[in-house]
């Protein structure tokens, strides 16, 4: 049984994300609560739906459970989680557009990377930068569906900046790898 358990995390994280979305875009018709209630809702359903992620990663790696399935899914659970994340922002006007744009941009274009590697028979590991990237952008997405506010400040806009630099630098070290590997055969 615990050999499914990390595919079954990362289904859930896939149904996890659908669901954050349709509340996000849908809750106040649904629910008779104050709009802070709503915001950390749905920050906590963003957050358990990013801890499945660690944990089926944790029970893969440390079970030797790792699969196929997981290899092609896993990786596309988290960018769907982060996309369904990032249009329900952008419904509700806590971020400019382009941001989701950039950010999503780039993990489909180092996704395109890391079938380009495979294809040739490697593999480019996930970096710890991409590591730090993840946590980064977790922690701004959770701040912005919350509404997290400092007094006038908004939180998850410095978090934002912060992911979004992180996002970039981690992906030129992808794009280094990349070339390194194609050059050198």
């Amino acid at each position: 049984m615990i050999r499914h358990i990390p595919n079954i995390l990362t289904i859930l994280r896939i149904v996890l994300a659908i669901f954050l979305l349709f509340f996000i875009l849908h809750a106040p018709h649904f629910f008779k609560a104050s709009q802070t209630t709503l915001n950390s809702m749905g920050a906590l359903i963003f957050l358990l739906a990013a801890l499945t992620d660690f944990l089926d990663g944790y029970i893969a790696r440390n079970y030797q459970l790792k699969t196929l399935f997981g290899e092609i899914f896993d990786p596309l659970a988290d960018k769907i989680l982060i996309l369904a994340a990032f249009l329900g922002l952008v419904y509700l006007n806590r971020i400019n557009p382009w941001v989701p744009f950039v950010i999503l941009g780039r993990e489909f274009f180092i996704a395109g990377l890391r079938v380009s590697v495979s294809n040739m028979g490697k593999h480019i590991a996930v970096s710890r930068l991409g590591k730090y990237k993840t946590f980064l952008q977790i922690c701004a997405i959770s701040s912005l569906l919350a509404d997290w506010r400092i007094g006038s400040v908004v939180v998850g806009h410095y978090l934002v900046a912060l992911a979004m630099f992180a996002t970039l630098y981690s992906g030129m070290d992808y794009v280094i790898k990349y070339y390194q590997m194609v050059r050198n055969p």
